[in-house]
C-alpha cells in the first residue's frame, strides 16, 4: 500500500509523467541503436537480376536500421507475393546483413491469351509478360482460354511430339486439345485420356509414315472411330483422279 501510494504520488504530476516516458524512450532508443542490432545492407540469394531489382523496389527499408524496427515477416510476405517467387526466407545475418534467399519459378512454356503472352511454370502459375515469342523461342507454345489451367497435361502432350514438329498447342472449349504440327497439320484430341490418343497417332505415324501423308486433320475425339482429312491439294488430286477414272469407265 505504501509503494502504491508513492508511485501514484509520484505519477501525478504531470512533469514527471513526462520525464519518465523521455527516458524509457530514450532507453529504448539507446538499445536499439548499439551496433549489435544495427542491419546495414540486404543480401539477395537466388534470384536472377530483374527479380533482384523488384525485390529491392518493394523492400523500401532504409539502411541502415535496428534489427528491432523490422518486421521480417511482412517482409517475407511482400516479397512471395511477386509473381516470379515461388518461396521466399528472410532472416538476420551475423554482421548486419539482411538475408533473402528466394526459389525463382522456371518458366515452361509460353501461353498466348487474349492479353498477350505470358510465361507459366510447370504448374501454370504466371511468372512474367513477354512482348515477342521470339524471346524466349526455345520454350513451347500453349493457346486458348483457360490453358494455363492444364499446363502439367500440356506438358506431357509436348514431350511425346519431336520438337522440330511440334508448333503449340490449343485449348478448346476449356477441356481439350488441338495438336498443330508444321505443315499446317493438327491432331484433335479428346478430353479423357489424350496422351493415350496422341500416343496412338505417333504410332500410327511411325508405323505406316500417316503424318509424312497430306493429311490435314486427325480427329480423335471418338476413339472408335478416327478421322482423316485431306489436304485442300490432295483432295483436289483425288477428285481429278476419281472424274478420269470415271470418264474412262
Amino acid at each position: 500500500m505504501v509503494v502504491f501510494s508513492l508511485t501514484s504520488l509520484f505519477l501525478a504530476n504531470e512533469d514527471r509523467r513526462h520525464a519518465l516516458t523521455v527516458f524509457f524512450a530514450q532507453m529504448r532508443a539507446s538499445i536499439k541503436e548499439r551496433p549489435e542490432f544495427m542491419v546495414n545492407v540486404m543480401a539477395i540469394d537466388g534470384a536472377g537480376r530483374t527479380l533482384g531489382n523488384n525485390i529491392r523496389e518493394i523492400v523500401t527499408t532504409d539502411f541502415p536500421v535496428s534489427s528491432l524496427d523490422l518486421d521480417l515477416e511482412h517482409i517475407r510476405h511482400q516479397i512471395a507475393g511477386l509473381d516470379p517467387v515461388k518461396s521466399a526466407r528472410v532472416r538476420i545475418r551475423p554482421g548486419g546483413i539482411l538475408q533473402v534467399d528466394v526459389v525463382e519459378r522456371t518458366p515452361v512454356v509460353i501461353w498466348r491469351n487474349r492479353d498477350g503472352l505470358s510465361l507459366l511454370d510447370e504448374t501454370g502459375v504466371h511468372i512474367a509478360e513477354i512482348p515477342h515469342r521470339a524471346l524466349r523461342a526455345d520454350l513451347p507454345l500453349i493457346a486458348g482460354d483457360v490453358a494455363n489451367a492444364a499446363v502439367p497435361e500440356a506438358m506431357a502432350l509436348l514431350a511425346a511430339v519431336p520438337e522440330d514438329r511440334m508448333r503449340g498447342l490449343v485449348r478448346i472449349g476449356q477441356r481439350r486439345w488441338d495438336v498443330v504440327l508444321d505443315r499446317d497439320q493438327r491432331i484433335l484430341l479428346p478430353s479423357d485420356d489424350p496422351v493415350a490418343a496422341l500416343d496412338r497417332v505417333l504410332a500410327l505415324g511411325a508405323a505406316q509414315d500417316m503424318l509424312d501423308r497430306e493429311l490435314a486433320v486427325i480427329d480423335m475425339r471418338l476413339r472408335q472411330r478416327p478421322t482423316l482429312r485431306l489436304t485442300e491439294g490432295a483432295l483436289a488430286e483425288w477428285r481429278h483422279i476419281r472424274a478420269i477414272s470415271m470418264n474412262g469407265q
